[in-house]
């Protein structure tokens, strides 16, 4: 990549000689797009490849297709680190498609909390987040308090809620289940409710960005969404604002994982070393308005009334990835059955 420029001079054998040791030292990382994807380039990227001499290629994408990816290319992986939430970072595990993190080969993982690694180090949880309700201000006077004001009436063809293969999606279904009775094992209950609001939806979302063009064109003044996607906009100026449900939000934990098989062991953990550093991580925290996992970095008072954070944080339901792991493709045929149109 960076050998591109002497190529215009440089005689071709010697352009040639140039490109090689980047071609055999490229890591693939897969990373959701967006803004997201801008900021792994910004905070991980850039100085991972300055540290290494090695150059990332970014594979975009959300969690359940890397999971459906890593599950394809068993063994013989196409990425050699992966952004992947938490829950289907254990349900690969369960596949044993995940190689262990050795934290004898990072220099920051003393930092990290000790919540943050999976099972057998099987993963790491990359950063804190949430999906709250995310709402425009201009159009929608009283902030909304609860996961029920999306069934209000006043949002009546204007709102958007995710589809069940994102997690906002199956997030919001299963704290609307648990809201009207239902549990983890039992979503009956859950079904049912969504079903009408699955249908006047404006949009079931699939990719996070999506919604961004929706409030712009004030198309939807109303989501369960994800705080950082809407803190990145704000500041884009975008009139929007986020709402914690007095219920919980549900958190979410992106972790960080390597599909077993990859050739690039070593250079997948300097690259998740880079991750979980307190640089790496304050700025992915300050840019992306999401919380930290290395307990050195301090968050701004901006940034503390975004993210899950002290009260907000205490109250969020975070569902146990194991469970999740277990029940998601069945919750997910159930959803494309009964509720997708």
């Amino acid at each position: 990549m960076h050998h591109h420029a002497l190529c215009f001079t440089a005689s071709v054998v010697l352009c040639a000689v140039l490109s090689m040791p980047a071609n055999s030292q490229e890591l693939v990382v897969g990373s959701f797009g967006g803004s997201f994807a801008e900021n792994v380039k910004a905070c991980h990227v850039a100085a991972f490849e300055k540290a290494t001499g090695a150059t990332v290629s970014l594979k975009l994408g959300n969690s359940s297709q890397f999971a459906a990816g890593i599950r394809a290319t068993a063994g013989k992986p196409d990425m050699d680190v992966v952004f992947i939430d938490n829950s289907l970072a254990a349900q690969t595990n369960g596949e044993k498609l995940n190689e262990s993190i050795d934290r004898k080969k990072l220099t920051h993982a003393v930092e990290v909390i000790s919540t943050a690694w999976g099972k057998d180090d099987s993963y790491v949880v990359a950063m804190v987040s949430a999906t709250a309700i995310v709402y425009d201000p201009k159009h929608v006077k009283t902030p909304p308090t609860s996961w029920l004001d999306l069934f209000d009436p006043q949002y009546a063809g204007k709102y958007a809620i995710g589809d069940i293969s994102g997690t906002s999606g199956w997030q919001f279904f299963l704290a609307v289940n648990k809201l009207k009775g239902g549990t983890l094992e039992n979503i009956d209950p859950g079904i049912e409710a969504i079903k009408p609001l699955a249908k006047g939806s404006t949009v079931l979302y699939t990719q996070a960005d999506q919604l961004i063009s929706l409030f712009e064109r004030g198309e939807i003044v109303i989501a369960p969404w994800y705080p950082d996607r809407a803190g990145v906009a704000m500041d884009k100026g975008l009139s929007l604002a986020v709402a914690y449900p007095k219920e919980g939000a549900v958190g979410i934990l992106p972790a960080i994982m390597i599909p077993k098989g990859t050739t690039k062991l070593e250079l997948a953990h300097k690259f998740i070393d880079r991750v979980l550093s307190a640089d790496g991580q304050g700025c992915f925290s300050e840019r992306a308005y999401i919380g930290a996992v290395n307990t050195k970095v301090k968050l701004s008072e901006k940034l503390q009334k975004i993210v899950p954070y002290g009260e907000t944080l205490e109250k969020a339901w975070f569902i146990d990835p194991e469970v999740v792991a277990k029940n998601v493709a069945n919750w997910t045929r159930r959803w494309q059955r009964e509720v997708a149109r």
